[in-house]
């Protein structure tokens, strides 16, 4: 059902195509096994659609498919061209069915989903250890709600600012490099067109074919360099790692949404009653955050959810263990 409803919703002709295939070496696997289960009498268990192919789904339609494909890419036959049969019935996808897009090429919006995710995930447990230890140290209403929204000011701005010295060094870094090779270029064509053959025939061109076409590529020095970049370095010369305040003003906003969540009860709840709503206010958003990671790991969103729950009780723990004892000792 996936596979067929995102064959519906791609407006790529040839990915529709694929996907179209897809669904149906899954219908012919489901109708052998169908088959088997009924040859030994046995129920045949009815149709159940998993929360994650619902979801993939519902990404897909408010954000294109291509927002969803490195998910897709990551489930079982997703991305298997030939595969062995078992009964008689392929198990992957019919051999000469085109693979999806990878997601480092196509995957963009997948991409920036996860780093919002990641984003929540960081303000969430950053500022919930942060509150626990505050907590843990018998702290009043007050200082807790104030050192929780330092704590999420100081963490967006943190993000942010790291996100953009990341984006902007990764970029100057490529573009000392695409200079260094296009001044190669233009001192030296011969060497550039000497490596050029020598990528070539790497790919499996013979010698003389391969001179030929990195001659011919030479007489244009922008089509060399654009070549030689993608080659060498393994990037697409007009797309250099995005905006840097686009990243940073992102990353920002999901840390400080994620932080909210712990020191958000404070603003209207006291004491015990207070720390008890972040804590499952800060539950309730990591399980969402659980089953979001869940998409793009292929990993059960069981297991994604109690993951996440396990991985924060255990640094909140730690922090109110801690801030109890200091506090107990600075108390006297």
């Amino acid at each position: 059902m996936l596979y067929a409803r995102l064959a519906e919703l791609a407006r790529d002709a040839e990915l529709s195509r694929t996907y179209q295939r897809m669904a149906a070496a899954e219908r012919a696997h489901a109708r052998f096994w169908e088959q088997r289960l009924s040859q030994t009498g046995e129920a045949l268990p009815p149709e159940r659609i998993s929360l994650r192919i619902r979801a993939l789904l519902w990404l897909a339609r408010h954000f294109g498919t291509d927002f969803v494909v490195p998910s897709v890419v990551r489930l079982p036959h997703a991305d298997e061209a030939d595969a062995a049969p078992v009964g008689g019935v392929p198990v992957g996808i019919p051999t000469g069915v085109p693979s999806l897009p990878r997601a480092g090429r196509h995957g963009g919006g997948g991409n920036n989903l996860r780093a919002a995710v990641l984003g929540v995930n960081d303000g969430l447990v950053s500022n919930v250890s942060l509150v626990m230890g505050m907590a843990g140290a018998a702290s009043s209403d007050h200082s807790v709600l104030l050192a929780g929204m330092a704590g999420l000011v100081a963490g967006a701005c943190s993000m942010a600012l790291g996100e953009w010295l990341s984006v902007n060094s990764s970029r100057e870094f490529y573009q000392a490099q695409i200079r260094a090779r296009a001044e190669r270029l233009a001192i030296v064509p011969d060497r550039g067109a000497a490596h050029l053959a020598e990528l070539y025939q790497a790919k499996g061109l013979d010698s003389g074919s391969a001179e030929k076409l990195a001659a011919h590529l030479v007489e244009s020095p922008q089509a060399a360099l654009d070549t030689v970049v993608r080659e060498d370095l393994g990037i697409d010369p007009g797309a250099l790692g995005g905006s840097a305040y686009g990243a940073a003003i992102s990353s920002f906003c999901m840390f400080a949404a994620g932080a909210f969540f712990p020191v958000a009860p404070y603003l209207f709840l006291h004491g015990r009653e207070a720390m008890i709503g972040g804590v499952l206010a800060t539950a309730v958003a990591l399980s969402v955050v659980g089953m979001a990671t869940s998409l793009f790991t292929g990993r059960s969103m069981l297991f994604s959810v109690v993951r996440q729950l396990g991985i924060t009780l255990v640094a909140a723990s730690i922090t109110y263990t801690l801030g109890h004892l200091l506090g107990v000792q600075l108390a006297g």
